[in-house]
């Protein structure tokens, strides 16, 4: 560990003693996910990195043109701590005084005015208090980030060539809101004080593995360490229910499963939000309106989204073009380009979703009922579809024997006949591979799961995938069923870590941490801040098409309802369904039996 200069602290604001320890990580059983799909950080690189680029190069001509040059120990120290915040490395005293450019004792004074004036502040690292850390301010980062729009757009009005920035500025000014470029995160005022670190639960998917990768840096901004174990979801959930009959939580936040919301705030997993902190502090109107809304039982939070993730049909552009077919707005629709494009013969199939057995195929059910106009409990009909808010009323019985249920079954019947030969082992990771690999033309899926084609360069549908609505039934509507994870806080949480978790838990969801996940390769935005920002907005059109659909009111969480007994239904259709499409009883059967185990089930 490296010390301070001398060992003595720089003037200037200093967090509380915090021991460091290395995080221990443990993983559960994870779904594998591609290495390319997982890195990036230097491929979709910051506004703010790109103009530390520029400066570093014009620096280093200045210094071959001007022979007589002196380097500038401010700017060279800014620049080597802005860059190693940026990548998310540890900076101490004796490394800026290193990258000054001049003397020992010149760099030392250049720095010590820095902390006084605010630009710089400083966190104690050891026990001893001997040995920091040296971290940007928010008012250092609020300056640069409105330096850096100042170069681009100087470059643009200066030079005279077009930029892929170009289309962002109006006259010389940015034509989107301010608020709509999101800063880098910043360190906490005061370091987090909690013992042994934050520790916490997620799922093994593409976006929280994101978040396992910029554990370093989310460490610096928190100011302690994160141990992170991931499950499958399956797992996940059992793993949630065994931590809550605990006496006391093993884990300070846990993700869950939207749908699981009910079933959490009735057993107690869970504690309400505005029990442990200050919503307001969330900005929750940032917050897509269905993901927000899922999050809630009785009315009341029950936790943040971190990943609002619509499930939509990927479809093939260059494929739909070059056949000269309407896009797959509908399920008639649909079923036509997957009989053009299924072709058994030289490997190419039309249309892949969750067939898998139990509670893959569960979920594909419910939202295929919603595509038709069903939802599979007595909701409320309003605009935009059901009431799912009042699912926690006692009167709500399963609707899920009915004439469009019926329908949906029959569509699925159709999509069985124009799917890949394994299709009923098909669940969420297995469907969209092949879409990937250039095998399917059509696919459901997740925008979590698009890194794995939109990071892969190699992929045929790298760059020739669009994204719409689940296609409607003939009495339905274009939905985007709202699926993904909300971070909460374990109802039998030690008192004395709640402040702490709460803390890490507005951290980990706040705008600038969620722009950082979409940087480094996530595609789940659940802030319409996000969705907005200019540079997540150049990485894929994922963004802007989910941010179209909730405009809409295409993005709704009814399809699923969050009822305590919504992973029961999710098996039982996911049973019956697979029993239908293997041949073994018929439609009406299967939504006789599934009708009747999900009565008992709520009774």
């Amino acid at each position: 560990m490296v010390k301070s200069t001398k060992g003595a602290a720089m003037p200037g604001r200093t967090g509380k003693t915090q021991r460091v320890q290395m995080a221990n990580v443990q993983n559960g059983d994870i779904s594998p996910v591609p290495a390319r799909a997982m890195l990036g950080a230097s491929e979709e690189r910051s506004a703010l990195s790109a103009a530390l680029a520029f400066l570093e190069g014009v620096e280093a001509e200045l210094d071959m043109a001007l022979e007589i040059a002196e380097p500038n120990p401010y700017l060279n120290m800014v620049m080597a701590l802005l860059r190693a915040h940026l990548d998310g490395k540890v900076v101490t005293a004796t490394m800026l005084i290193s990258a000054s450019g001049v003397p020992y004792a010149t760099a030392r004074r250049k720095l010590h005015r820095m902390l006084d004036c605010g630009l710089i502040e400083q966190r104690v690292r050891t026990r001893s208090g001997r040995s920091f850390s040296l971290h940007p301010t928010d008012r250092l980062m609020a300056n640069w980030r409105q330096f850096a729009d100042r170069i681009m757009r100087l470059s643009v009005e200066t030079t005279g060539t077009a930029t892929q920035a170009e289309g962002d500025y109006y006259y010389g000014a940015s034509y989107l809101p301010a608020s709509q470029s999101i800063a880098p995160p910043q360190v906490l005022s005061e370091p987090l004080q909690v013992a042994g670190g934050v520790r916490v639960l997620v799922h093994g998917d593409p976006t929280f593995m994101v978040m396992e990768n910029l554990k370093r840096q989310f460490e610096q901004i928190i100011g302690t360490n994160i141990s992170q174990r991931a499950f499958s979801i399956d797992r996940l959930r059992n793993e949630a229910l065994r931590n809550a009959d605990r006496r006391v939580s093993k884990y300070d936040i846990i993700a869950v499963d939207l749908p699981w919301i009910g079933e959490f705030a009735e057993k107690g997993v869970l504690l309400p939000l505005d029990a442990c902190l200050d919503t307001d502090r969330l900005d929750p109107a940032d917050f897509h309106t269905a993901g927000w809304m899922a999050a809630h039982w009785g009315g009341r939070p029950y936790g943040v989204p971190s990943q609002t993730t619509p499930e939509l049909l990927f479809y093939r552009k260059d494929l739909f073009a070059e056949a000269g077919l309407d896009l797959p707005e509908t399920t008639d629709k649909l079923i036509a380009a997957a009989r053009h494009f299924h072709d058994p013969q030289r490997g190419r199939y039309g249309i892949a979703w969750n067939a898998a057995r139990g509670t893959a195929l569960g979920h594909q059910f419910l939202m295929t009922c919603a595509d038709f106009g069903q939802p599979i409990l007595n909701l409320d009909a309003i605009a935009g579809g059901f009431d799912a808010d009042t699912a926690s009323r006692s009167d709500i019985v399963p609707t899920i024997d009915t004439p469009l249920a019926r329908d949906a079954c029959d569509y699925l019947l159709q999509l069985l006949d124009y799917s890949p030969p394994d299709i009923l082992s098909m669940s969420w990771y297995e469907r969209v591979r092949p879409f990937a690999s250039g095998k399917i033309a059509m696919a459901y899926g997740y925008t979590l799961l698009a890194p794995y084609f939109e990071r892969d360069p190699d992929s045929p549908a790298h760059g020739r995938t669009g994204y719409l609505p689940h296609p409607a039934g003939p009495q339905g509507t274009p939905l985007a069923p709202v699926g993904g994870y909300v971070l909460g806080i374990p109802a039998n949480l030690a008192p004395e870590r709640r402040a702490a978790a709460a803390e890490a838990l507005i951290a980990f969801t706040s705008p600038e941490a969620q722009k950082l996940y979409v940087l480094n390769g996530s595609r789940t935005a659940p802030r319409y801040s996000v969705g907005a920002d200019t540079e997540v907005r150049r990485i894929s059109p994922i963004f802007e098409a989910v941010d179209a659909m909730s405009l809409r009111d295409e993005l709704q969480y009814w399809p699923r309802p969050p009822i305590p007994q919504i992973s029961e239904i999710f098996e039982i259709c996911g049973q019956e369904i697979h029993d239908m499409l293997r041949g073994v009883q018929s439609p009406r059967d299967a939504l006789r039996s599934a009708q009747k185990r999900a009565e008992r089930a709520l009774k």
